[in-house]
């Protein structure tokens, strides 16, 4: 009998040393868990505003191309309408600031840079995504034949 009350005691001593182990480790689990959801949902919205500028750049791109001729001096307005009417039309609450940049790289080249910031979700990591899209301008040449 008194063995069996000492392993009783012995037992009892052995669970107490972990009482309140597995408050401590959700104290210090938590944090790190909630840390690492906050990342992924950061550069989920990164790489969801990189496809925006994309989209936005290559449509501006598009519009650059074809009006850069028959309009050599609204070709860049037309491009930055039609860019910032693509970010506004795939991914306005969660781009900010959108700056397009058309500009002519050669005699019949056109490019077109867009940058937009991301819209943060750890508030000390700033993020801003960029594209750009470049191409020949489109012009009619008649055939000399």
């Amino acid at each position: 009998m008194m063995r069996r009350l000492r392993r009783l005691i012995e037992h009892r001593r052995a669970q107490g040393r972990d009482s309140g182990m597995s408050t401590v480790e959700f104290v210090i689990g938590t944090p790190i868990i909630f840390g690492l959801l906050f990342l992924l949902v950061q550069f989920a919205l990164f790489f969801f505003a990189d496809q925006v500028a994309l989209a936005a750049a290559q449509a501006a791109a598009r519009e650059a191309r074809a009006t850069a001729d028959a309009d050599p001096g609204g070709w860049q307005d037309r491009a930055r309408t039609v860019a910032l009417n693509r970010i506004a039309s795939l991914g306005p609450a969660l781009t900010r600031n959108p700056d397009v940049v058309p500009e002519s790289t050669g005699p019949n080249q056109v490019k077109v840079t867009v940058r937009v910031q991301v819209v943060n979700v750890i508030p000390w990591l700033s993020l801003t995504a960029t594209a750009t899209s470049e191409g020949p301008v489109e012009r009619f040449v008649p055939d000399a034949g």
